[in-house]
């Protein structure tokens, strides 16, 4: 592909989740119970999800916006967006310089991660690490370790069928470096995940190894303590609006994953018919030697069919390094979201089995026991932290697919322009050969 990598595709910003309704805030004692059968805005909002686009408050690009007279101009408007919002933030990492380390055991790629920030959390303006896969891998349980009520971006998969995919090959590993940077762009924008300790030491430590031996055991103890509490409950019925996202999810990742597999067979295709190509036109080349008339027209169609492979070569290429990358990490970001939903319905378990055991010891006391109402406040947080995420990652969703699909869509007519002004061009060659006759 020719130029330099395209722009990484910004999130729509962070939010304040102070800024958010918190569900413990002036909650009435019927809402507690599901007295009131009017549907929420949020379960409104979560069985809208899969048929219409979710309003943007930072002026996205409104669904019912006129388009524009060509495709670029609307990713122009849609960079112009992403950059206008990018003034608004105080934290900006980036992920590029991919070295490959060859020791007497191993062989790894290593990544820069610099760091640019007026937080107060940092020491320095300005910070550069090296990281490798596994301490990606490292940062991401952390982060779900730590913050078990939000949603994790995903990381690109950490293994690969060898002989199929070599992963020091440079396509593999510019390939990575976007996913890894737009896991970490991912992790900047969250109004709550930015400000983790963990990811505060990723992005500054120089040893990340000595920190990582440092938290093992506590880490170990912290997570079988709440396997310990969440393990032995079973959910009832989970609520109508998580479920109706439930439902989305399962239907979302099951269109997503039939789009990625014809894609790859598409792909495939085009692979096989530009090897084609590129055994066809040369033919013509080789008959115009035996030709005089003819000589210069047969020239022409060959040079018409090496166009039209370059410019599909260049369309494969595109596919494979921006078209299928989003779809892979959407269809990891999915199966993000079922864990937390999961953990989710754990909590509200924990909280229905102490109620049942409140009930069990007919007690006339009409205080709730503390542990029942802590159990509460957990689950509301985590209902509270859920949905937020839950609209921050559609609203993230429409504009990585929008600007997806619209850059698709320029590749393809640019592809098929190419290929038109190739086979144009050998037309007056046949029609001066014809009036000289």
């Amino acid at each position: 592909m020719s130029g330099g990598p395209p722009k990484a595709l910004q999130s729509t910003g962070p939010h304040s989740l102070r800024d958010l309704p918190h569900p413990l805030a002036g909650s009435s004692s019927e809402e507690a119970v599901g007295g009131d059968s009017t549907p929420s805005p949020d379960l409104l909002m979560a069985r809208s999800f899969g048929d219409k686009d979710l309003i943007l408050p930072n002026g996205g690009t409104p669904a019912g916006t006129s388009s524009p007279a060509s495709s670029s101009s609307l990713l122009n408007r849609l960079q112009l967006d992403d950059d206008i919002d990018g003034e608004t933030r105080d934290l900006f990492v980036t992920v590029d310089d991919p070295k490959k380390h060859v020791c007497t055991m191993e062989t790894y790629i290593t990544y820069r991660i610099t760091t640019k920030s007026t937080r107060v959390e940092f020491d320095l303006p300005e910070y550069s690490v090296r990281r490798r896969y596994q301490d990606f891998d490292w940062l991401r349980n952390k982060l779900e370790e730590s913050q078990p009520t939000h949603l994790i971006p995903p990381l690109p998969e950490k293994f690969v069928v060898k002989g199929v995919v070599d992963r020091f090959s440079e396509e593999f590993v510019e390939t990575r470096r976007k996913a890894l940077d737009k896991f970490l762009k991912r992790i900047t924008d969250h109004p709550v995940l930015s400000f983790n300790e963990h990811f505060n030491v990723f992005l500054t430590a120089k040893d990340l190894n000595a920190y990582k031996k440092q938290g093992m055991a506590l880490l170990t103890r912290v997570g079988e303590s709440v396997k310990h509490v969440t393990g032995g409950y079973k959910l009832r019925s989970r609520p109508l609006e998580f479920a109706a996202i439930g439902e989305y999810l399962d239907t979302f990742a099951l269109k997503l994953g039939t789009i990625d597999r014809i894609a790859q067979r598409i792909i495939k295709e085009e692979i096989e018919y530009l090897v084609e190509l590129r055994e066809y036109g040369p033919v013509y080349s080789t008959w115009s030697a035996l030709e005089g008339e003819l000589a210069e027209p047969l020239e022409g169609v060959s040079a018409c069919i090496g166009n039209c492979s370059t410019a599909l070569e260049e369309l494969t290429d595109d596919m494979t390094e921006d078209f299928l990358p989003v779809l892979r990490e959407y269809i990891l970001y999915s199966d993000s979201m079922k864990s937390v939903l999961k953990k989710r319905d754990q909590v509200q378990a924990e909280y229905e089995a102490k109620l049942e055991a409140v009930a069990l010891r007919r007690e006339d006391r009409p205080k709730v026991p503390a542990d029942v109402e802590k159990c509460q406040d957990r689950m509301e947080c985590f209902n509270a932290d859920l949905k937020a995420d839950m609209e921050r990652w559609q609203n993230n969703k429409r504009q990585d697919f929008r600007q997806l699909l619209m850059g698709m869509a320029d590749k393809n007519i640019q592809y098929y322009e190419k290929c038109l002004m190739a086979w144009e061009s050998i037309i007056p060659l046949l029609q001066e050969k014809q009036e000289a006759k």
